[in-house]
């Protein structure tokens, strides 16, 4: 009776034992990953495979990939707030909620990966003001704050939340502000976005990853904002499509979908092309005058082989980028949901290359290709996050009206 007093009112959960059991699955993972995490902690760094070679790895790849998916947040919430799309109100709660996930976990791997949680103060107390890192860290955290404020909303308007008068007008006032909330979002997501992949560009010693610059950035700086402004509303359609698969319900409109997949495939064809000719830029001219070509940064092994240019740029930008912007394939659910996945997938390969692979090309006439697998602590705890993202999403989507179109959709629960 409790659980039932707590849905939402006008739709129907499943059983509280599925639900139990659906939570107590993702704790176990959950756990695994905790083990994990607190050997880092106690134990050191010594628990992964990171060494002279990778001090960046399979951790670092992770926390820039959530941090480029978790950028649906900022932008549905830029073209909800700022520009006006006001149909995007039905699908702004999930896209913040994924942010919220994807920003919470960004946060979790880097406080494992310092390995000293209790001094990331340290960051704002003793900044670095020459890191673009520093930078980094202040606008991920200023930024988690504001998803914090953009999901408070959601929870005020719980069943048994909403009837505390003071809970119901702080709701309520809130929802009137969000838009200056959503547009320091944009500011905020912007520079930290960028200046990852301004990281990336200033590796002069790196050539595969260096870029040249526009005034004091390296591109890589506008292409990690463009990449991240593209495919995070992709990977916020792809799983608002998983859990519709998963309910067995249909819980947004087909035009709230198809209005985001056109922005975010017109994103992702523009930043297709700049990143074809960054890439045509940067094997003819920048390459070259560091004394390599092309092939050198591909390799023969299963790794690192040209292959993962083809998968990147064709397969997971050209393609979906191309469906997402006519409108048979926007209105095709499967075409859409491929061209979402993959539009997704395409911005994980960049973050893996720009951080993995830059690492594994040999630069000195001594070296050699060097590559690295990481040890299962490494894996525990990059799973962790998805394991809790799993929980949140579970509690959420039972407990709070993510969906605002659920109850029209669905009217034979009602």
């Amino acid at each position: 009776m409790i659980d039932s007093a707590l849905i939402p009112k006008g739709v129907k959960r499943c059983p509280t034992w599925q639900f139990a059991l659906a939570v107590a699955l993702a704790s176990g993972v959950l756990l695994w990953g905790v083990y994990a995490m607190l050997l880092c902690w106690i134990k050191g760094l010594n628990q992964t495979n990171m060494n002279n070679a990778y001090g960046f790895a399979l951790w670092i790849w992770a926390d820039l990939a959530v941090i480029a998916l978790g950028g649906g947040a900022f932008f549905t919430g830029l073209l909800r707030y700022v520009f006006g799309k006001d149909e995007l109100k039905h699908l702004i709660n999930y896209a913040v909620l994924i942010g919220f996930i994807c920003y919470s976990s960004a946060q979790l791997i880097l406080a494992i990966d310092v390995g000293q949680p209790l001094r990331a103060w340290f960051i704002f107390w003793h900044a670095n003001v020459h890191s673009m890192l520093t930078e980094v860290a202040f606008c991920l955290s200023a930024y988690f704050g504001v998803l914090c404020i953009e999901y408070l909303p959601l929870i005020l308007e719980n069943r048994q939340i909403d009837k505390v008068p003071f809970w119901h007008n702080l709701s309520h006032n809130l929802h009137h502000i969000m838009a200056v909330f959503a547009a320091t979002g944009a500011f905020l997501s912007f520079f930290h976005q960028g200046s990852l992949g301004g990281v990336s560009g200033v590796l002069f010693g790196r050539p595969f990853s260096f870029r040249e610059g526009v005034l004091v950035w390296p591109w890589t700086f506008f292409l990690f904002t463009w990449s991240a402004a593209a495919c995070g509303p992709c990977f916020t359609i792809a799983i608002t499509k998983m859990t519709e698969a998963i309910a067995g319900k249909k819980l947004v409109k087909d035009n709230v979908i198809q209005l985001l997949a056109k922005i975010a495939g017109w994103m992702l064809a523009t930043y297709i092309v700049a990143k074809i000719i960054d890439t045509i830029y940067w094997a003819t001219v920048t390459a070259p005058s560091k004394g390599m070509n092309l092939m050198d940064f591909y390799s023969n092994n299963a790794f690192y082989g040209i292959w993962i240019l083809v998968l990147e740029i064709g397969i997971c930008g050209i393609l979906p980028a191309a469906i997402l912007i006519t409108p048979a394939g926007r209105k095709n659910p499967k075409l859409l949901t491929t061209a979402a996945v993959l539009g997704a997938v395409g911005v994980c390969v960049n973050r893996w290359v720009m951080v993995l692979q830059t690492l594994a090309v040999p630069v000195l006439p001594f070296e050699s290709w060097t590559l690295y697998l990481p040890s299962w602590q490494e894996v525990a705890t990059t799973i962790l996050p998805v394991a809790y993202g799993v929980i949140l999403v579970l509690i959420s989507y039972r407990y709070l009206p993510v969906f605002p179109q659920e109850p029209e959709l669905n009217p034979i629960e009602q």
